[in-house]
């Protein structure tokens, strides 16, 4: 297993490129085996790319939320990372990227085992 592209978005109020699209991109370019989206707290664009996802999934994605033990509406780093809602939690991203079929880890020390058992 390799990393071919890594894409890095940021919890910015104004990005260039979002979650959904960058996972569009990968998701479309051949080159590309499984696609491993990391995303945190607050903000809904792991939502929103898992949603896309939900209808449009044809290589394996293995996700994981970080601030899982955030407490809530603390700022945690930046601005981008505060919990806004209830859908802004790390266990309701995990959920939703669930039932979205993405398979989600609950510890980055799962990810590569994750993404190497789904590959085959």
């Amino acid at each position: 297993m390799g990393v071919t592209t890594a894409i890095g978005i940021g919890g910015d109020p104004i990005i260039g490129t979002t979650t959904r699209e960058a996972v569009e991109l990968l998701m479309n370019d051949p080159e590309t085996k499984g696609i491993i989206m990391i995303g945190e707290i607050g903000g809904g664009m792991e939502a929103e790319a898992a949603n896309w996802l939900k209808d449009n999934m044809r290589k394996p994605v293995v996700g994981f939320i970080a601030g899982q033990t955030a407490p809530a509406g603390r700022r945690m780093g930046h601005a981008g990372a505060i919990v806004g809602g209830s859908d802004d939690t790390a266990a309701a991203k995990m959920k939703i990227m669930r039932a979205c079929g993405i398979h989600v880890v609950d510890s980055p020390a799962d990810i590569g085992k994750t993404m190497a058992e789904v590959l085959n």
